[in-house]
């Protein structure tokens, strides 16, 4: 690959949080570039404040008064005498109105152009712009639909079981299943609902839903001058209430032939709107049938990135600062040759055992996995308190191996060496899923979290897998305690929770 200099920006403000501030802090620490930390009244300790060469309070807790707030921002990265603003992902990432403000401001945003992200954040001109390049979408509306009545009218040409979905927002807002008419009107209205109060705007559309499906998605990077290239897929099939739980590259049971057509059809829709940055176009691929069709494209980067950065080689927070600095992409598509198999598992504050509802509290221990090919991207630290205020994703641990066979046992072992004690976890329901049938031959899909709990597999049995995990790992470091000389006592004093 071409040898490229650093990129110029010196100072950059991060208008996030938790992992993905502190990931973005130390891809700008190899450039050698400053970073400014923004926190709320919830976040005056958190690991990216900490972490960074700055830390401005920017508000109360809700994120409204602070992590959206625009002009507050701004007004901090231009005190702050920044270059440019990173938005990380979630709050204002996706948002066209704060990218131009930024660049308004004579800042450089690290991101894609403003009007790239208006069209790919119109779900239905996304959908035609698919079209356009031939690319295949699922069967349903080019149109909003605004009434019941229009609702009814397409629904009966698209048939069910169908999904309404928000036209002007994605992240699972909105979406409602419908499996017959009768449940169309209630469906309907609280779509609508939940949109407007989401996103501002009311607007849905209806599309086929398509049962047995595999959610997979493919990374791409742009520069903005018709360079276009695609990073290979990741399957990011385990999800619940559409949100993605596991994810691994390369999407296993995806055959040469697919893998390349959709690679080539993520790149056709990136080049449509000329692109800029990291993006990831998304697909949602019929098991039955054997076939695609484009779902959305993210104009971000993703939280799941870690592992095609695994695979290839890149670091693509890295990419996507020498993007904004005006840099032409330095590599072709021949010259990315992934390599090995990597698996992400989101750990979130959530109580698996109450349908995974948020879990609050303060962390009283943290160890965190480590060894050959592991890989843990976190906003954590001990003593910290999880807030309700935001989202409960606390870390992300990844794993490469040489192969999925190999990845999967390195995964679990990564797993069972992590202990967060203080909130309840997911560590246990990863490990449980990792072990199923499913999971195990790559045939799962989308609907594998509802199987799992159909299948008589209960709350308990996970919790006990993470509660033998959390004791294993205690008792190894009791050992380590009594080597170096601790009491009995202040082994107790430390170890309080294991009991």
């Amino acid at each position: 690959m071409t040898k490229r200099t650093r990129a110029p920006i010196r100072k950059v403000l991060i208008a996030n949080r938790g992992e993905i501030a502190v990931r973005i802090i130390r891809a700008c620490r190899e450039f050698d570039i400053e970073t400014v930390a923004v926190y709320s009244e919830a976040d005056p300790w958190a690991l990216h404040a900490r972490l960074a060469d700055e830390a401005h309070y920017l508000g109360p807790p809700p994120a409204s008064e602070s992590y959206l707030n625009a002009d507050k921002l701004i007004e901090i990265a231009k005190r702050a005498e920044c270059d440019a603003v990173h938005p990380g992902y979630g709050f204002l990432a996706e948002n066209a109105d704060f990218a131009e403000l930024v660049e308004k401001n004579d800042l450089i945003f690290i991101g894609p152009q403003p009007q790239a992200m208006r069209l790919m954040g119109d779900k239905l001109a996304a959908r035609q712009t698919a079209r356009d390049q031939g690319v295949p979408t699922v069967p349903g509306v080019y149109e909003k639909i605004a009434t019941l009545q229009e609702a009814k009218k397409a629904a009966k040409e698209i048939g069910y079981p169908l999904l309404i979905k928000a036209a002007a927002g994605g992240g699972g807002k909105g979406m409602r299943l419908v499996s017959s008419e009768s449940e169309l009107k209630d469906s309907f209205e609280r779509s609508m609902s939940e949109v407007q109060k989401s996103f501002g705007d009311p607007s849905v559309y209806l599309e086929r839903f398509i049962p047995n499906a595999k959610h997979i998605e493919v990374q791409v990077l742009g520069d903005g001058r018709g360079n276009v290239i695609h990073l290979y897929e990741r399957e990011c099939s385990v999800q619940r209430r559409y949100q993605k739980l596991i994810e691994e590259t390369p999407a296993p049971l995806l055959g040469d032939r697919l893998r390349e057509e959709m690679g080539e059809a993520a790149v056709s829709i990136a080049q449509a709107c000329d692109y800029r940055s990291a993006g990831t176009v998304e697909f949602i691929y019929d098991a039955d049938e054997e076939r695609y069709y484009f779902l959305e494209m993210n104009t971000r980067i993703q939280v799941e990135h870690p592992i095609t950065e695994m695979t290839t080689g890149i670091d693509l927070v890295q990419e996507q600062i020498r993007i904004a600095s005006g840099e032409k992409l330095a590599f072709s598509q021949r010259e990315i040759h992934p390599r090995g198999a990597a698996l992400q598992c989101r750990i979130y504050a959530e109580d698996f055992e109450r349908d995974f509802l948020p879990s609050t509290g303060q962390i009283e221990e943290l160890v965190l996995p480590s060894g050959p090919g592991v890989r843990v991207d976190s906003g954590i630290a001990r003593g910290d308190l999880i807030s309700p205020h935001y989202d409960p994703l606390l870390m992300k641990v990844i794993v490469w191996h040489r192969d999925r066979p190999s990845a999967l046992l390195r995964m679990r072992s990564a797993l069972q060496e992590t202990l967060i004690a203080g909130i309840t976890t997911t560590v246990g329901f990863h490990l449980q899923a990792l072990s199923s049938d499913e999971f195990q031959s790559g045939s799962y899909t989308t609907g594998l979290v509802s199987r799992l709990l159909l299948c008589g597999i209960s709350p308990e049995q996970v919790e006990m897998l993470a509660v033998a995990a959390a004791l294993k790992r205690a008792a190894q470091m009791r050992e380590l305690m009594s080597s170096q000389g601790l009491t009995a006592r202040e082994q107790e004093e430390r170890w309080k929770w294991t009991s």
